[in-house]
């Protein structure tokens, strides 16, 4: 138990506190709900700090009515000091968990890519049926999606879809999704009956802001081209579509999804900013955590993550080895489950290894 950091943070949040009641602070509004936030935190540590000492004062107190002369003063205090031993063991594993830091990019918004892989039209039939399942669960959360980018197939997949995703803790909920995404089934064009398998590729980006990431003017170069698929007249008289190159890392970004030359242009920003965000806290976890094996998931976008096997009516997530047996309500977008118990897992990783 690491009583001396729970004591720190309680002084942290009385200093808080303090602040938050400064008149000077309360009219500079970017440092007021910068304190607000921190005082959100810490509030419920230092609330588990008074209590643990008011337990740990009455164990004392328990402990030397255990050595009365009066016997039936004696058999209550033994009784009483057993159930707040009891109460103690209870709330230190609380603390422990209350004290993982939490992931700064919990409550920011996401961009998906969805890619199919092996499997031809079947992994882009797939990829479809993925990004069905991700914003049938974000409507369930209440949460806002809209396409950035997608290059559709004639049997109604895709090829690619670039989407993004907004509203409060999205990335909490949708970080263990990265990864290659395994499906067995028979496919309909499959006369013989046999068993395919196919895979697609998730990539889940936190949205970065203007002030996580940098990005130089000179170092980009922006092409424009005429728009493909869907959209009648429109794509064939003009050049909306954009296509940004970060030359220093070879990233590209496209955007065709809006009529506006600036809409698109700003969304493929949005992109391109969540994807050098992505590098830098990558990089930064690489070198805090050189032995991840603990972790659930890298966030490696060749890792096989969860094989979904239709015959068997069965999802497995390979990283925790759980499995489901309700893939209809799954891919219908009830996923609360799994993501329940990958939480659950990064929580027990993080206890065991605190490096991570």
């Amino acid at each position: 138990m690491c009583i001396e950091k729970l004591k720190s943070l309680n002084s942290q949040f009385k200093e808080i506190e303090k602040k938050l009641g400064d008149p000077s602070i309360m009219s500079d509004r970017v440092q007021y709900m910068e304190l607000s936030k921190q005082h959100s935190y810490l509030e419920p540590i230092s609330q588990i700090y008074e209590k643990y000492q008011k337990l740990l004062d009455d164990i004392k107190d328990s402990e030397e009515l255990k050595n009365s002369d009066d016997a039936q003063i004696k058999e209550m205090a033994v009784e009483e000091y057993n159930s707040l031993i009891a109460q103690k063991t209870q709330l230190e594993a609380n603390i422990r968990i209350l004290l993982i830091p939490p992931d700064p990019n919990d409550n920011k918004n996401i961009i998906m890519e969805i890619r199919a892989g092996t499997g031809g039209d079947e992994a882009a039939l797939f990829a479809g049926e993925l990004y069905r399942l991700y914003t049938r669960f974000a409507e369930r959360n209440g949460w806002k999606h809209e396409i950035i980018d997608s290059n559709p197939t004639g049997l109604g997949g895709f090829k690619e879809i670039v989407f993004e995703i907004n509203g409060n803790n999205v990335w909490k909920y949708f970080k263990f999704e990265r990864g290659v995404h395994r499906v067995q089934r028979v496919p309909d064009t499959e006369a013989s009956g046999r068993v395919h398998t196919s895979a697609v590729t998730v990539a889940v980006l936190p949205e970065a802001q203007e002030v996580d990431v940098e990005i130089k003017m000179d170092d980009l170069r922006i092409d424009t081209y005429r728009s493909s698929g869907a959209g009648g007249q429109h794509v064939n008289k003009t050049d909306s579509a954009i296509r940004i190159t970060h030359l220093p890392t070879g990233l590209v970004v496209a955007c065709q999804d809006e009529r506006s030359q600036m809409k698109n242009r700003a969304k493929a920003m949005k992109v391109l900013r969540a994807k050098l965000y992505e590098q830098k806290v990558l990089e930064y976890e690489k070198q805090i955590s050189d032995d991840r094996k603990n972790q659930v998931g890298t966030g490696d976008r060749s890792e096989k993550i969860r094989t979904y096997n239709f015959p068997q009516n069965r999802i497995t997530d390979h990283r925790i080895g759980y499995s489901v047996y309700n893939i209809t309500e799954v891919m219908d977008g009830d996923l609360s489950e799994l993501v329940s118990k990958l939480l659950s897992a990064d929580i027990e990783a993080k206890l065991q290894n605190p490096s991570i």
